[in-house]
Formats: C-alpha cells, structure tokens, sequence
C-alpha cells in the first residue's frame, strides 16, 4: 500500500524513503546512522525534524508537525512510523501491542537452537548500557523470538518478532546468547565488520489509527546483509516462518 506524491528535490526527506502517507500517517524507511528524534538541542539531523521541514515545505513559520509513534537505535534501519496529529499518535499508541514487528539481524555463529524465544529482565545502568538483571525488580520483562533464516561458517541470518519492545533489547539477548548482531561495537565489541550494525526493522502491521483497517508495510533485504550473508535473498526471508510463544 502506498500513497507517494511527488517531491521535489529541494524538499525531498534526506536519510528517510517515504512508504506511506495519508492525512493521518507517515510509514518511512529509516538510513542506518539516523537518529529517529533528538536526544539534544543541537541534534538537528533526525528523522523527526527531517520530517518536519518536509511537512512545512520550507516555511519557518508554519506549525506543521509530526508526532513520533516509536523509535528505532540511530544504526539500526528500517520502517519507522510517525503521526501527523497528537490524537493519531495516541491512538496509535494506546494500540501498540496489537502491532506485529519483524526485524532481520546477521548475528556471529551458530545458534542451538533454529527458533526459540529469549526471555530476560533489562535494565539500564548509568553508562546507558543495557543488560539483563538477575532480579526481577531491577528490570522490564522482555522477550525476543527468533527463526534462523540462512547460515555461513562465520554468521547466521536471522528472522527477529519483538514480543515485547525495550531499549537495545535484540542487541543484548544475541549478545548475551553469545551471538552479537555483526557489527555492533557497544555489545558486541565488533572490531571485524566496520561496515553498519546489521540489524534491519523490515516490517510492521498495525491498525490505522482511525479506520481501523489493518495495514502492512514491508522493506527490502539492505544490500549489505545479502553481500555478508552471501546472496541472502527476499525469498529466504518468506520461507522462514517464525512461530508465536
């Protein structure tokens, strides 16, 4: 589903490809090396103000806006949605667990198991480094369900459903696993692959915020997952089926 206009270069969202827009919603594909809003005032190049200048056509005084529904790490790609009115972004919100979101990671080794589910309790210390806490009340539940869609001798492919929706929570149950997704240098300590962090968000499904119909957006396979998973293809991707817990 799409409803693209034409955009004009000047005004053309740098580091965002636009999947969808209607009067409620924007469905973006977010560049690796974007961060989806600012953590800092003099962070101007997010895909939230990006999106703002698109919406204000390059008028400073128009009140324009977009509303972030959720993020996405600043080296992680992928489908990012975002709300044109605040009762959107509620709505939308209030209706987050009805939503389905599937991630594609190139992770180091070979797991036991071809499917299976991580369970843990994360929690954040002062250094913002996420790990999972051996008491319960230290952390947030978190879940991670995984299906493997392609091996090499050094990494597999793998198909990644958030059960639940943490900070760096696909990151940290691969590397506690004793998987890091490749090239990952805050958990992974991945000096050997320089290129991005291989972790992809390649689809969503959710209800529209106001008709309720149910949509579905999907990305493709980022070239450099297919060139280090040696010819990894959408066809791989479809044929591994992941399992609900």
């Amino acid at each position: 589903m799409s409803a693209k206009r034409n955009i004009s270069n000047r005004h053309r969202p740098r580091g965002l490809d636009i999947l969808h827009e209607d009067r409620d919603i924007f469905v973006v594909n977010k560049a690796p090396g974007v961060l989806t809003t600012g953590t800092r005032r003099d962070e101007a190049f997010t895909a939230e103000n990006v999106l703002n200048q698109y919406v204000r056509k390059g008028c400073a005084c128009s009140r324009k806006q977009v509303y972030l529904v959720h993020r996405l790490d600043r080296e992680t790609s992928g489908v990012l949605l975002f709300a044109k009115t605040a009762e959107a972004q509620q709505r939308l919100k209030d209706n987050w667990r009805a939503n389905e979101k599937l991630y594609l990671a190139l992770v180091r080794g070979h797991l036991s198991q071809r499917q299976g589910v991580f369970s843990s309790y994360l929690a954040e210390n002062e250094d913002l480094y996420v790990f999972s806490a051996n008491d319960p009340a230290l952390g947030k539940f978190s879940q991670t369900e995984y299906a493997v869609i392609k091996e090499t001798p050094a990494l597999s492919a793998v198909k990644i459903r958030l059960l639940t929706g943490r900070k760096n929570q696909i990151r940290v149950h691969f590397t506690e696993a004793g998987h890091p997704v490749v090239g990952d240098p805050k958990y992974g300590r991945d000096v050997v692959c320089r290129e991005r962090l291989c972790l992809h968000a390649k689809s969503i499904a959710f209800d529209h915020p106001f008709s309720g119909r149910r949509l579905f957006f999907d990305t493709p396979v980022p070239d450099a997952f297919s060139r280090l998973a040696r010819g990894l293809t959408e066809a791989d991707w479809s044929f591994t089926r992941i399992h609900l817990c």
